[in-house]
């Protein structure tokens, strides 16, 4: 079975001032990635690089093999703010209907294939209820939940995730995670940036950052006490 995102000696960062390096991993179909570190680390700038907003510094990294960006219809990023204007009268179907373009096409409309994957999507993540409501008379949770449902729309066999758990109440995060669950149940390969250890418990791989890579593995080879201190400067026992 061939790995859906392969990195070696990946270097990622902006024009040629690198943010992290001697990134190296490959994750398999149905696997899940957490990245885990303090904000500024460098997890976003992994993930952009992934989606193929950013290009690498240095290094190689292949995403459904091949170059990252060249298949935007099988890989969905959800930001950690995405940038939905909130002026223009959009409809929360309107947002998570935008999850389809990447599929449809510059000049495609459509179909019932696209409604029924929408309605789907709005269904999963409870919004399905505001189906009418415009992004500016959503709470935050209900933006967060609708941008969730937008990426979960595409259909894709990557989905790269920015903190989709922050902010949210405890049955917020479990409800995202069972989410992913299924998502990689389907063989949809997930990587999720957090900083919250917890939303590594399902984890395949652990890579904990902090302008560097301090280790990556299983969650019990990574999630030492050492590895803690040295991504999060903890002194007491975690």
């Amino acid at each position: 079975m061939s790995a859906s995102i392969v990195a070696k000696s990946l270097c990622a960062g902006y024009g040629n001032l690198g943010v992290i390096s001697h990134v190296d991993f490959d994750l398999q179909p149905g696997g899940l990635m957490v990245l885990i570190g303090t904000n500024g680390s460098g997890k976003s700038t992994l993930l952009k690089t992934l989606a193929g907003i950013i290009s690498p510094v240095d290094g190689e990294v292949l995403v459904l093999g091949e170059l990252p960006g060249s298949s935007p219809e099988n890989v969905a990023y959800l930001p950690q703010h995405p940038k939905t204007s909130g002026v223009l009268p959009l409809r929360a179907k309107d947002i998570v209907a935008m999850g389809r373009f990447a599929r449809q096409g510059l000049l495609g409309r459509s179909t019932a294939i696209d409604s029924e994957a929408v309605d789907k999507a709005m269904k999963r993540t409870g919004v399905d209820a505001i189906t009418n409501r415009s992004l500016a008379e959503m709470s935050g949770g209900q933006q967060q939940r609708t941008h969730l449902a937008q990426v979960l729309a595409r259909e894709a066999d990557v989905l790269l995730i920015d903190e989709p758990t922050a902010g949210l109440d405890a049955n917020g995060r479990e409800a995202v995670k069972q989410i992913l669950r299924e998502e990689r149940s389907r063989g949809c390969a997930v990587v999720l940036a957090t900083h919250d250890l917890e939303d590594a418990e399902d984890a395949d791989l652990v890579m904990l950052l902090a302008h560097r890579v301090v280790a990556v593995g299983t969650p019990s080879q990574v999630l030492t006490d050492a590895n803690l201190r040295a991504c999060f400067g903890f002194t007491d026992r975690h």
